[in-house]
């Protein structure tokens, strides 16, 4: 029997960075999770580790080995089919280095319980009292800018586009969406929101944004080491334009 969850995590060069005790701990205390690790053409003893791990864990962890790097949005692409192929329940992405961390996973899962009529539930870094959100301030304001844009081009009220926590149910409109490779290398989360919204509008199912949920997360921070830097943002603002006139 496939498990609950199966998590996708795309990993490259993370042989340094990749937290495996947090992993191992999770584990031991949640059997209904299993993580598909997807190595992205790492140029290190990232396979090997992730290897090591399944070899160590098979019940727990799987690793889909794509030896050309395609970037994230190739990797979680890949991996969601395979995972989707299993037949589990609901198909998850999540930052490999745990930025978003894993104890958030089984209020995800509660949520999905709770409201049979969602199909994707999105991890949101919001910053309210008595949570631990930590961001640099250059990040967080170029963040928000971003993400009020694309919030504005949806035509919904997202509040975080591009956190690195994302459910799914296992239903064919999310096989749908993730069926074609991605135009956009860094902001494939607003793409993969305008392929579902599209997606619904053709099965005549309203414009999908009641069949979404978004859960503040408790506690994210800024991982040291992360590959994503400053001008990045820069080149979100181009894709995001390639995507508009994509989409158009």
């Amino acid at each position: 029997m496939p498990p609950q969850v199966i998590i996708v995590v795309p990993c490259y060069n993370e042989e340094k960075r990749l937290p495996v005790a947090d992993y191992e701990a999770f584990v031991r205390d949640h059997d209904d999770y299993k993580f598909l690790m997807v190595n992205d053409g790492s140029r290190d003893g990232t396979l090997n580790l992730l290897k090591a791990l399944a070899a160590k864990h098979p019940d727990f962890f799987e690793v889909l080995n794509l030896e050309k790097n395609g970037g994230k949005a190739e990797a979680v692409r890949q991996g969601i089919l395979r995972a989707l192929d299993m037949g589990t329940q609901w198909v998850a992405f999540w930052d490999s280095d745990l930025a978003t961390r894993l104890d958030e996973l089984p209020l995800f899962t509660a949520i999905a319980h709770e409201r049979p009529d969602l199909q994707i539930i999105l991890g949101a870094r919001v910053r309210l009292l008595g949570r631990e959100i930590h961001r640099k301030l250059p990040r967080h304001i170029l963040g928000r800018v971003f993400a009020t844009t694309a919030s504005n081009y949806l035509r919904w009220p997202v509040y975080d586009t591009q956190c690195g926590a994302k459910f799914f149910r296992n239903v064919p409109i999310i096989r749908e969406i993730y069926q074609e490779p991605f135009i956009s290398r860094w902001i494939f989360d607003v793409e993969l929101l305008v392929r579902f919204k599209k997606a619904c509008q053709r099965a005549g199912a309203g414009n999908g944004s009641d069949k979404i949920y978004e859960h503040p997360l408790r506690r994210w921070e800024d991982v040291k080491g992360s590959t994503v830097k400053g001008r990045d943002f820069f080149k979100a603002f181009f894709e995001f334009f390639r995507i508009v006139m994509k989409y158009k």
